[in-house]
């Protein structure tokens, strides 16, 4: 938040996951996704290697963060760098669960 505060680029783009909501994402930190969304970080944004926070989140395999960022917005048809899209780095990585729940978009990873 200090950064933010002193006046930081939320968007700002660079490094292996593209901007700080992809890192965010990629590394399951619920709690700082929701805070950059908070500040208005582009929850679609390209770059870095997984393409965006959604990919991010799914080929880490935090649903949790998947489904946040799926209710907040995120495109899971999106396109991205190294991974496609968010189906195929849930696939890539064996996340059974978010596959399906990227599948029928109500983020339900119990079944």
């Amino acid at each position: 938040m200090l950064l933010l505060n002193q006046g930081a680029d939320i968007n700002a783009q660079g490094g292996q996951y593209g901007n700080a909501l992809q890192a965010a994402s990629g590394k399951g930190h619920y709690d700082i996704v929701m805070l950059l969304l908070n500040q208005g970080a582009d929850i679609n944004a390209q770059g870095g290697f997984y393409g965006n926070a959604l990919q991010a989140a799914s080929g880490g395999g935090y649903e949790s963060v998947v489904w946040f960022l799926l209710e907040n917005g995120a495109g899971v048809d999106s396109q991205g760098n190294g991974c496609g899209n968010a189906f195929q780095a849930a696939s890539h990585e064996d996340r059974g669960k978010i596959v399906c729940g990227l599948i029928s978009q109500e983020g339900n990873f119990d079944d």
